[in-house]
């Protein structure tokens, strides 16, 4: 029988439940045992998919083409493991579940109410990953904030499967914010107080608290939460900040949060396996020697939109003892003729052009991808990126004046970026795309060959409607433009080169998504090792 863990949040959100639930699963599988995780979220979406970055951050995409919120790849890259679209579960699914059998006639005859249609059909989304994991531990993320109006009906699951699944098989962990005032420098734990007594007004009584603060919990902050929250002081945990989120396991498992878990659900509490880790961490933090990489994209005021890129960067960077500066150029502001496209080229060491739909920004791109072109800089662009690349290779290359993605002008003479033909009879855009994992084949002798060391097929995660217009293939070759990879299934084009220049590559795939702390991903160790003028791969 599966064990399960819940972790909640209060105060406010974005407090760092999705970091503590990926934490608490390291450390259980640091002591043998099988995890996964799951995330909640109580929006009315079906999934993240239709959410522009600003309003959620990044889309996450699972390896069967999930489209799910940016904590399943906290949870990835922690338990370096692929999870499902199931372990992410949305309002909008349960709601739509629900409503799709009432329409059936399957409830025929009774009253269909939150309780109890939508408490079990989340009970029931909860066990079915567990059963099909076959984990030992599963831990459970409940999005937003305790007493947020949307939340209430899983709360309210979770607190019947206390009762089913019994006290033993099941722990409450609660992760709230005691803020530090500028003023006075007091750390105060009232917002900690408050969201237990919430969450024990609607029947919750948490096993443990995580209090997050931006420096370690004082002795007598840690009593009164202890106090207020019903709870023994060695179960209130401090989760201060820290200068990389690989840390916050380390930090837990130092004040005993994985002992004190595994001996709350009556696991056995064997020798955490951390050295690895530990290893990580330490050359994440001791590197100095700079490289310095441009990010150009349309959603810079939130980083949380490229998040999982930015890891696969901390990854490779670890991977080469090397210090990552990533500065950040908004694509809107070169459209705007606000910033010289020159700007991102001359004063990086690489240069990486984001994902992101739309027109807007769009041009901002192609005059730093042709900046790039004829500064000869360590390049890599990912997924539209790639797209804008390759409409930048046809206008300042091959002499296709106006060519572009049809995406951004439907009427370009030139469309070497055109609209998948099965995508263009689409009546939904939700869950539409082309998504997930699925085999490439690399041209033998390309870089991007020699920087998978060699492997005829590969897999990677798609997410995108748009693809190279096989059409203008020629013209784009002869204007020195490589094709370095193919889908297996299709032959679409999923690697672009440029000849002559000493690291230009195109991905319409997301290789970010399989990165992980001790696995980087081949192209961003390969995109540093180019920026520090080394050779792209290790030859044998």
């Amino acid at each position: 029988m599966a064990k399960y863990i819940f972790v909640t949040g209060g105060v406010l959100s974005s407090v760092g439940k999705g970091i503590t639930t990926a934490s608490i699963g390291l450390l259980l599988k640091a002591r043998g045992y099988s995890v996964t995780a799951i995330k909640i979220d109580p929006y009315l979406n079906v999934d993240a998919g239709t959410m522009n970055p600003y309003m959620h951050g990044e889309v996450y995409v699972t390896e069967d083409g999930g489209e799910t919120d940016l904590d399943l790849g906290h949870y990835e890259r922690f338990l370096d493991t692929n999870l499902s679209k199931r372990n992410n579960i949305t309002a909008g699914q349960v709601y739509l579940a629900v409503i799709e059998r009432e329409r059936r006639g399957d409830y025929l005859g009774q009253t269909v109410q939150v309780i109890p249609h939508i408490t079990d059909e989340i009970k029931s989304r909860i066990r079915e990953v567990a059963r099909d994991s076959g984990a030992d531990v599963v831990l459970v993320e409940i999005g937003g904030t305790v007493g947020d109006i949307e939340g209430l009906p899983f709360l309210e699951a979770i607190r019947q499967m206390r009762l089913e699944e019994g006290f033993n098989n099941t722990m409450f962990i609660h992760v709230a914010l005691a803020p530090l005032l500028s003023t006075t420098g007091e750390q105060k734990t009232k917002p900690v107080q408050h969201s237990v007594q919430e969450l024990r007004r609607i029947g919750i009584q948490p096993d443990a608290i995580v209090a997050r603060s931006p420096k370690p919990l004082e002795p007598e902050a840690r009593r009164k939460i202890a106090l207020y929250a019903n709870l023994p002081p060695e179960a209130v945990f401090s989760s201060p900040d820290v200068e990389v989120i690989y840390e916050v396991p380390l930090v837990l498992e130092k004040q005993g949060i994985g002992s004190f878990v595994a001996k709350r659900l009556g696991l056995e509490d064997r020798e955490p396996d951390l050295g690895k880790w530990e290893e990580f961490v330490s050359k994440l933090k001791s590197a100095t020697k700079e490289v310095r990489v441009a990010m150009v994209g349309k959603y810079t005021k939130l980083k949380d939109s490229y998040i999982s890129i930015i890891e696969a960067i901390r990854h490779a960077s670890a991977y080469l003892h090397v210090k990552p500066v990533l500065n950040w150029y908004e694509s809107t502001a070169i459209d705007k003729k606000e910033l010289d496209p020159e700007k991102p080229v001359e004063e990086n060491d690489a240069v990486i052009v984001l994902p992101g739909f739309g027109k807007r920004g769009a041009e901002g791109k192609i005059k730093v991808i042709e900046k790039v072109i004829d500064m000869n800089k360590p390049f890599l662009g990912i997924c539209f990126g790639m797209q804008l690349a390759v409409v930048t290779i046809a206008r300042h290359l091959a002499g296709l004046q106006n060519a572009n993605s049809t995406e951004i002008d439907p009427k370009t003479p030139y469309p070497v970026i055109d609209l998948l033909e099965e995508q263009k009879h689409i009546d939904k855009l939700g869950g539409t795309m082309r998504l997930g994992a699925s085999p490439i084949v690399l041209i033998n002798n390309t870089l991007v060959h020699k920087i998978y060391s060699g492997k005829e097929i590969i897999y990677e995660r798609h997410r995108h409607r748009y693809e190279v217009n096989p059409k203008f293939l020629d013209k784009l070759v002869s204007a020195g433009m490589i094709v370095s990879g193919y889908s297996l299934d299709r032959g679409l084009v999923e690697f672009i080169e440029l000849k002559n220049h000493k690291f230009f590559i195109g991905s319409q795939p997301h290789p970010e998504f399989h990165s992980r702390p001790m696995k980087p991903a081949p192209l961003f160790i390969a995109l540093l090792r180019a920026a520090q003028g080394l050779t792209p791969y290790i030859t044998q």
